[in-house]
């Protein structure tokens, strides 16, 4: 090797290690290695060449110049020359160089050092590349290592180094700065200070650096980029941020300098979000730079103090930069500033700006930046935006700010905190009603009130309107609405103040042609925004589609808008009510609806054919063309979703709080109803019979259940739920605030759980029941829901409305109801672990109860099990989870395990948890038994269980009966009825009431009945009373419930206690009582039962079923039995029913031909062949009386009660109209005015026909009333000249005399009808027995007194009746023939005749008791103090007739004296 020698022909040459190597051939002794180290050295001092040695140190194994890695090349001191060695050798070759030359060895080294660094750097052609390739990061560091060495024996100065390199890179290399920083070379801060050109390379450096992206392959160079750009901005920032206290000038410059050199850094990053957003470069480089805002990267370099420093002046200026935009340009461009619309690199620099800071530190800083600074009003509204989005707990402090600020502004009058209120106010506003309050409901809240800021007064009053009168030329027209339709608070006297505003803001929305009639029929303007236009008209359809769904007629709201809103009306309403749609096949209620409306002229036709021509476009092709994909919100929505899925695999909580308010966004277009109509309380109408939805919603639906199932399964990979983030709960919270989404959502959840329960997958039920839990815990304060098919007449929550699909009526129904109960409770349960104050709320209390009716029932094993309140250690949330996720095959283990959870078994303490005896009758009774799990014995062990071991002895407050049999049988008779009564509603209630477990609980309710019967027979005396009483009792109970209700109700009751009562044994409906050693019966509970709830609703009227009647009559022959004297037992008890209960009479009569086989059989059985009770000969004999006297012969009759008699004759008169003289004949041979029976007979006779007219006439399906008509008018003709027929039309009982039982043979309702029965009667009747009747004794009072109630009848509310000449005959009619015949009937009666004989009876029932009967005079003076009576009443209702009572029966004619 010679001195002259080049580098590159060294380079060919031996090594000098390898040379050395090869000469080691024997062991060195102690004390060689530094003499030979000394030989060395000065051999290289005499032959030396510096490029080579240093390019020899530099790549220490030539035949491997790629050598890769940092770390390998520190360890080049064992691969290589040892440093030691090699910077001895480095410092004694420059130290011999700088003697030869004659300089400076800090120089000569400098020099020797840059002249390596720019072969190392000038390899590569790529001259765009600021990141150092690999190798050249390798050399370059193993420069640096030999540069150190060299700095330890003082041959070479940093600054100088710094300098000779500025000279030949005008733009230096951040990376090499990074290296010489990394490497301990050259301090960043002795650069920033010494240069004095740093800021005119540091930064566009940085921005280059910035924009550079490294190639996919490189990773290496991708954390090389990040390094070196946190590194220098950490120094920036430790440096720039230091305190400022005793600091020398250089050091303040040095500040000043690094600050300036952020700030450029974040005035073009804020450029980078003004311009267009399609200049994808410059986002992807500022967001490498806004990035590096983190505080794990700047604390190295940077106290906390100073990175707090730091991002308070980052955001200062943030909100502070380029403040161009006056007030009033924010006010009009605000609604395009909302988060979802913000440039994400913009919020994702506040987002970690604020990171630092609390709540109340950012609110503090914003409100002093807005008092001090001329702020960027687009900047600051975004950054509250993002506050509110990524921060839940911003808006009640934010609440307060502005309360503050208010405050502040009416004290003051100061405009700034005004507008400043305002604006922050609807920016909140504008983020949803899931974020912060609404405009509108802020507005209201702030000054809707007496107590408002703006009330203490008349001063603030007038700053107040004049503050809204100054902001009318800029205010979008949503807030000028809500300024309209929610005024301010104002005093009356100063009303006219608000008048000018209202008018100045309506002058203004007239001149933006915005009219308050576009508001809606319905209108409730809750937030300004850029919601579609037609979003109001949408809600107001809906709206009015349910209005006329549920009453059917077109609501007067669109009547009214049709009129005083007529441009709204058709330029709104009518074009989304007519939209072009698939028209059903069936007309469905918007069809209805269009139809009512053009009926009455409100579509025009043009519009209507218009209307009606897209709709069979739309039928003859599938579906319209649709819009380009980028633009298809559908497909936007699917992309936003795959990203939420990517942000909860990751577990990222703050990106995952701003991608669901661009969810949240992109729902609002495709689902435009209003969010903050979920803030009002309404019902929500579900329609469960059909799934009517648009096509689009329905796929919407379809995507975010399946999007959130998916979650929910990548979720619980990695982590439980109560470890997860709170990702589910805030996503359901986002989708129910839009109530189209959520009426759609509802809808298809419902039929998904209903109908196509038994086709969903495992991964899909564990995801489905999440999202219902969650659903239940957001929406327990929300509109309850109306189910419109299942006639449920209340509405209910939303969780049991769901619930309500899972009917659980067959053995597969009942299986997938219980997998998804019990991976609903499982996620509750274990999501609830990390909400221990919500451990109430753990899932929906409806599903709750599924699983306590499925799990006994199912799972013999789990009724042995009873809820001791004693936990079971060895179970936990975590297992009980794991278990859900294969609920096809083992959900019975997954069951049994939840079954025995503490958690689980603690709800059960909670009386919402609780599953009580009803709701487990009312399951029971909905279960179809062919299709059942059990068979029949296994059916009646489960009942047995339940009834008598469990429920029986289940205390009350828990949904027991507390071992009361009475109460079980309450409970069951109860739920039979509820369940019969709710199958009557039903259109077809015989299809639905076959196969189901009715049978199984009416043999319940048998054996419960006859165990109270033993208990009550096995004392040392009977004591049946009590369940008598009690049966009776509750039935009364029953029907006390429904007096409120309609006539068809109460008629549903007893139909449904009837079938009930028929089913139990016959001897509890009789008292045995003992008094002493005498036994007897008591029939009161019987008679009182018949005569209040019967007779009300029996039809025919005035007549009982056979199968009751029948039931009624063992009843007191069974219990007879248990008397000493069992006959006259019967006979004493029927005597009495005969007397107090007529109607059982009556029927008894009437179904006696059927009845006596069934009852003398009995009687044979139970007496053994004794004869017959009296009282029971006594109505075989009035029949056969009966009959005889039909057929021409007149007997002896019998002595039996008048109206048994009756009853007789008239089952013997039943279907003899045709042989008219054959009655005529009959009823001749009876003699009404010289025998008393007779007349009393006939009276009743004419009664129960009367009352058979009246049937035929309100039912003519059921009968003919000609019939009827024939023998009334055959029995009035032989009684009309005997007064008594005229009682049974009296209108008061005590006026009926003998004959008062008649109003306990028929109902009120028909007793209402007797006056009109009267006239209708009569007035067909001939001319003969007309005059006849008009001079019977007494009939004027009687005909006037029907007249009044007539009347009544027809004007006020009660039953609808015919005519009696027929069907068409009207009202008015009805009583201009009554009228006429009145009037000469008044004209016809004569002085005489207003004395009847029977006047004495019903004095004693008047007020006029005091006039002696003796006294002709004073007789004639009551008939005419009646008779005055009625004038007085005449006068009120017809004064016609008054007069003429008044003209012909002067009191001089009737009183001469």
């Amino acid at each position: 090797m010679s001195l002259s020698a080049s580098c590159d022909s060294v380079s060919q040459k031996r090594s000098l290690w390898s040379l050395l190597a090869g000469r080691v051939v024997k062991k060195p002794k102690q004390g060689d290695g530094q003499q030979l180290q000394e030989a060395v050295i000065h051999l290289l001092e005499q032959q030396q060449d510096l490029c080579s040695l240093f390019k020899e140190i530099g790549n220490p194994n030539p035949s491997n110049p790629f050598n890769t890695g940092i770390n390998e090349q520190r360890l080049v001191a064992s691969e290589g020359i040892p440093l030691g060695i090699a910077g001895s050798l480095l410092v004694c070759g420059l130290r011999h160089e700088a003697g030869q030359l004659g300089v400076p060895l800090a120089t000569l080294s400098a020099k020797s050092v840059l002249e390596r660094l720019k072969v190392i750097t000038g390899v590569e052609e790529d001259k765009t590349r600021d990141i150092l390739t690999a190798s050249q990061r390798v050399q370059l560091c193993v420069l640096l290592e030999s540069v150190r060495e060299l700095l330890a024996h003082g041959a070479i100065c940093p600054k100088g180094l710094w300098q000779e390199y500025r000279k030949y890179q005008k733009l230096p290399n951040l990376h090499v700065v990074y290296l010489l920083q990394f490497c301990n070379i050259l301090d960043l801060k002795h650069i920033f200070e010494s240069d004095e050109g740093v800021r005119s390379w540091l930064v566009p450096q940085l921005k280059a650096l910035c924009k550079w992206t490294p190639p996919l392959e490189e990773n290496e160079a991708m954390q090389a980029q990040r390094n070196v750009l946190s590194t220098i901005l950490g120094a920036l920032v430790g440096m720039g941020f230091q305190s400022s206290q005793k600091l020398e000038a250089v050091e303040k410059r040095c500040i000043l300098l690094c600050i300036s050199a952020l700030d450029d850094m974040l005035f073009w990053l804020l450029d980078t979000v003004d311009m267009n957003s399609a200049q994808a470069l410059s986002e992807s480089a500022t967001e490498r730079w806004c990035q590096l805002f983190d505080t794990s990267l700047c604390e190295v370099s940077a106290s906390p103090d100073a990175l707090q420093r730091f991002f308070t002046h980052t955001l200062t200026q943030t909100l502070t930069y380029k403040p161009r935009l006056a007030v009033s340009d924010a006010i009009a461009l605000q609604n395009k500033w909302t988060f979802a619309k913000a440039s994400p690199l913009l919020t994702s620099l506040f987002r970690r700006l604020a990171v630092v800071f609390s709540v109340k530190q950012l609110l503090h800083h914003l409100q002093q930046v807005l008092e001090t600074h001329e702020v960027s009003w687009k900047h600051v509204l975004c950054f509250l935006s993002t506050l509110l989005v990524y921060n839940p707990s911003v808006k009640p402090s934010l609440r307060v700010l502005l309360s503050r600020l208010l405050t502040s502004g009416f004290d003051s009058y100061d405009l700034e905190n005004m507008i400043t209120a305002f604006l922050l106010a609807r920016q909140g506003a504008l983020q949803g009603p899931g974020i912060f309050p609404s405009y509108s409901d802020w507005f209201k809240e702030s000054f809707g009130g007496a107590s408002g800021f703006h009330a203490t007064s008349k001063k603030s009053l007038v700053f107040l309107l004049k503050f809204l009168s100054d902001l009318v030329p800029f205010e979008p027209p949503e807030y000028l609405k809500v300024h309209i339709l929610h005024p301010p608070y104002v005093p009356v006297k100063y009303r006219s103040l608000l008048m000018e505003y209202v008018s100045l803001a309506k002058t203004r929305l007239a001149d933006l042609k915005q009219s308050l009639e576009n508001i809606g029929l319905c209108q409730d303007i809750s937030r300004a925004g850029d919601a579609p236009v037609q979003c109001q008209a949408v809600q107001d359809v809906e709206k009015a589609l349910s209005l006329f769904e549920s009453t059917g007629k077109i609501p007067a709201t669109v009547m009214e808008a049709s009129i005083f809103h007529r441009t709204y009306f058709l330029t709104r309403f009518l074009p989304v009510l007519l939209r072009p749609r698939v028209l059903p096949v069936k007309a469905d209620t918007q069809m209805s609806f269009i139809e009512a409306l053009k009926r009455v002229d409100k579509i025009p036709a043009a519009q209507y054919s218009s209307y009606m021509e897209s709709c069979q476009r739309l039928r003859q092709q599938e579906r319209k063309a649709v819009c380009e994909e980028n633009h298809d919100p559908l497909h936007i929505l699917k992309l936003q979703l795959q990203e939420q899925r990517r942000l909860v695999s990751d577990g990222n909580d703050g990106d995952m709080s701003a991608q669901l308010s661009k969810i949240a966004h992109t729902m609002s277009f495709i689902f435009p109803g209003l969010p903050d109509d979920l803030l009002e309380k309404k019902v929500i109408k579900l329609k469960t019979d059909m799934l009517s939805l648009p096509e689009l919603h329905l796929q919407v639906v379809d995507v975010i259940l399946k999007n959130f199932c998916q979650c929910i399964l990548d979720a619980s990979k990695s982590l439980p739920p109560n470890k997860q983030i709170m990702w589910a709960s805030r996503f359901v919270c986002v989708l129910v605030c839009n109530t189209q989404f959520l009426f759609c959502l509802l809808h298809r959840l419902w039929h998904l759980l209903h109908n196509q329960g038994s086709l969903l997958s495992g991964p899909h039920m564990p995801g489905l029941a999440a999202f219902v839990v969650h659903l239940d815990a957001f929406m327990s304060q929300s509109p309850v829901v109306q189910l419109i098919s299942l006639r449920q007449p209340n509405p209910v929550s939303v969780s049991e409305a769901l619930s309500s699909a899972l009917v659980c009526n067959t053995r597969t129904r009942m299986h997938f109801c219980v997998r998804f109960c019990v991976a609903a409770m499982c996620y509750g349960i274990c999501r609830g672990d990390s909400l221990p104050q919500h451990h109430h709320n753990l899932a929906p209390s409806s599903l709750y109860k599924k699983l306590l009716y499925l799990i006994p029932r199912l799972l013999p094993e789990a009724r042995k099990i009873v809820f001791d309140g004693k936990e079971d250690q060895e179970v936990n949330s975590s297992g009980v989870l794991s278990n859900v996720k294969d609920t096809t095959s083992n959900w019975k283990k997954t069951a049994l395990c939840l079954w025995r959870h503490p958690a689980f078994n603690r709800l059960q303490h909670e009386p919402k948890y609780q599953l009580f005896i009803t709701e487990w009758l009312a399951n029971e009774l909905q279960v179809d038994r062919s299709k059942d799990t059990f068979s029949d014995s296994e059916r009646l062990e489960y009942h047995q269980w339940a009834c008598l071991n469990f429920y029986l002895i289940r205390p009350e407050d828990q949904g027991g009966c507390g071992g009361s049999m009475k109460s079980l049988c309450s409970h069951l008779i109860n739920a039979i009825m509820d369940q019969q009564q709710s199958e009557q509603s039903q259109d077809d209630h015989r299809v639905s009431q076959r196969g189901t477990c009715l049978p199984d609980i009416i043999c319940r309710l048998q054996e419960v009945i006859y165990e109270m019967e033993l208990s009550n027979l096995s004392g040392s005396h009977p004591s049946g009373m009590d369940t008598c009483d009690f049966l009776f009792e509750l039935v009364s109970k029953r029907f006390s419930e429904t007096l409120s209700s309609s006539h068809l109700s109460s008629e549903h009751t007893l139909n449904t206690w009837n079938r009930v009562m028929l089913a139990l044994p016959t001897m509890s409906f009789l008292k045995v009582k003992a008094e002493g050693d005498r036994v007897h019966l008591d029939c009161k509970k019987l008679i009182q039962h018949v005569n209040d709830h019967q007779r009300s609703v029996c039809s025919p009227s005035g007549l009982l079923s056979f199968h009751l009647t029948s039931h009624f009559l063992r009843s007191n022959l069974c219990a007879s039995v248990h008397c000493s004297l069992v006959a006259e037992e019967f006979n004493k008890t029927w005597s009495q029913i005969s007397h107090q209960c007529p109607l059982l009479l009556v029927s008894t009569v009437y179904w006696w031909e059927h009845l006596s086989v069934v009852l003398l059989s009995l009687w044979c059985r139970l007496c053994d062949g004794e004869a017959p009770p009296e009282q029971l000969q006594l109505i075989t004999k009035s029949q056969s009386w009966a009959c005889s006297l039909t057929r021409g012969q007149l007997l002896q009759i019998p002595s039996a009660p008048a109206l048994l008699l009756a009853s007789s004759l008239y089952v013997g008169l039943q279907g003899r109209a045709e042989g008219k003289q054959g009655v005529t004949d009959a009823l001749n041979m009876l003699q009404p005015l010289t025998n008393i029976k007779h007349r009393e007979v006939l009276v009743f006779l004419l009664f129960l026909w009367v009352n058979k007219y009246l049937s035929a006439l309100l039912f003519p399906q059921e009968c003919s009333h000609q019939n009827a008509l024939n023998i009334c008018t055959e029995v009035l003709t032989v009684l009309v000249d005997s007064a008594d027929w005229l009682l049974i039309f009296k209108s008061k009982d005590a006026e009926k005399g003998a004959y008062q039982s008649v109003t306990l043979v028929t109902s009120d309702r028909f007793t209402q009808l007797m006056p009109w029965a009267f006239y209708s009667l009569l007035l067909q009747q001939s001319t003969e027995v007309q005059q006849r009747a008009v001079r019977c004794p007494g009939f004027l009072n009687t005909a006037v007194s029907c007249y009044i109630s007539l009347l009544q009848l027809l004007d006020g509310p009660g039953p609808s009746i015919t005519g009696p000449l027929g069907s068409q005959m009207e009202s008015w009619q009805i009583l201009s023939q009554s009228k006429t015949f009145l009037l000469r009937a008044i004209s016809q009666t004569s002085t005489s005749t207003l004395f009847s004989g029977h006047i004495a009876q019903v004095k004693h029932k008047h007020a006029y008791q005091d006039l002696p009967l003796i006294s002709p005079s004073g007789s004639n003076l009551f008939v005419l103090c009646v008779l005055v009576q009625l004038e007085s009443q005449c006068v009120e209702f017809d004064p016609e007739v008054a007069a003429a009572l008044s003209t012909h029966l002067d009191p001089h004619r009737i009183i001469p004296e």
